[in-house]
């Protein structure tokens, strides 16, 4: 079987779960595995990877595993550099995983693996310049020009969450002030909605009954839920949080232009109530709007396993590529070894040849030191 038709695990990081899946060349999940994460200990975390790819591949025949973790990747794609909801800190998690499994491991940044999936079986495909913006707990992102991820410098490009929209703003979990995911995330939805609560506004009734009466037990999802139910307050609170949205892409399409934004995670679920509005806003901030096409907004259609699919696929990918090298490198080898060896093998002719010419001139001058007539 060619690589490029075999199974590959794709597993996605999270801050509360590690989730697995055998993924064929098509997008399909074949099969899964969810464990708890270890978020304290490194090794158990590589311990909880390690488990759960030997139970998948003690069912299915497969050639490598992409690993999505949520948080900063290293240009090499190798080592967490760091990992907010994890123990991670410069882990060489690559090579650590490697050494476990016995199989070339792919390690993505979450949002690059579920971007790359988008593109290749969801809401981006045939689209040459992409944008895929995860709207979840805050706001991460990936670009891909022409099939490739681009990942910056140092691995750490797609950060759009902490873009500053807001200066001085709400402080953010990442020490500054007035960030985008501040204001168009799940965190912001579900912020603004406790705050409304709080206020005692009898508008916010619907909100509170559905929280039982308790402010702090308002989350997104049930702001969302009630939105689709009709609710005036849950449907205003989206369409806040898409205006938002709607600048930040304006702001994203000044600086790379893209074809297409793709926009996932969870807050996604809230479809056009959340969308509609995030392409007015788009629309009205967007520069030189009027006298330049419009990148289309849509959402992610692969939903939260993005991220496991498209490691996987990263992961085909790669051991694809590894292979071709070898291949390649075996026949290098191959042909210079050979060529040597008729080098050497002309050598030896030529210095046969020599000896035997020295020995010829050798009786030569012997036969005529001894008067041979015939010489």
């Amino acid at each position: 079987m060619a690589l490029t038709q075999a199974l590959t695990i794709g597993i996605d990081i999270g801050g509360t779960k590690v989730a697995a899946g055998v993924v064929d060349p098509e997008g399909n999940i074949l099969a899964r595995l969810r464990r708890d994460t270890p978020t304290t200990d490194p090794k158990e975390t590589e311990d909880a990877i390690a488990e759960i790819v030997h139970d998948l591949e003690s069912r299915h025949d497969v050639i490598a595993v992409g690993i999505g973790a949520a948080g900063f990747v290293d240009g090499t794609r190798s080592s967490v550099l760091f990992a907010p909801h994890l123990a991670w800190r410069h882990e060489p998690l690559q090579d650590a995983v490697e050494r476990r499994l016995g199989l070339p491991v792919v390690v993505e940044n979450d949002a690059n693996a579920a971007a790359w999936s988008e593109w290749r079986f969801g809401g981006g495909q045939g689209e040459s310049h992409l944008v895929c913006v995860t709207l979840g707990t805050g706001i991460g992102g990936a670009i891909l020009n022409d099939g490739a991820l681009q990942r910056g410098k140092f691995g750490i490009a797609g950060e759009f969450g902490h873009m500053q929209v807001v200066p001085g703003g709400h402080r953010c979990e990442c020490g500054n002030r007035g960030c985008w995911e501040q204001y168009a995330s799940g965190n912001a939805l579900t912020r603004e909605a406790r705050e409304l609560a709080l206020s005692g506004s009898p508008v916010a009734h619907n909100l509170l009954r559905a929280a039982g009466g308790d402010p702090r037990k308002i989350n997104g999802p049930m702001v969302t839920e009630l939105a689709k139910d009709g609710d005036p307050v849950a449907v205003e609170l989206l369409e806040d949080v898409g205006r938002w949205l709607g600048i930040g892409l304006a702001n994203l399409a000044a600086a790379l232009d893209p074809g297409t934004f793709v926009i996932g995670g969870g807050v996604s679920d809230a479809g056009e109530l959340l969308l509609a509005p995030a392409r007015e806003a788009f629309k009205r901030t967007l520069t030189g709007r009027g006298f330049r096409p419009e990148a289309r907004i849509v959402r992610a259609v692969l939903g939260p396993e993005a991220g496991m699919v498209g490691a996987a696929d990263l992961a085909r990918e790669e051991a694809t590529w590894l292979r071709r090298v070898r291949v390649k490198t075996t026949a290098v080898t191959a042909k210079t070894a050979a060529a040597r060896s008729t080098r050497l093998e002309r050598a030896a002719r030529k210095s046969a040849a020599r000896r035997t010419g020295m020995r010829a001139d050798a009786d030569l001058h012997h036969a005529d030191a001894n008067g041979d007539p015939d010489a």
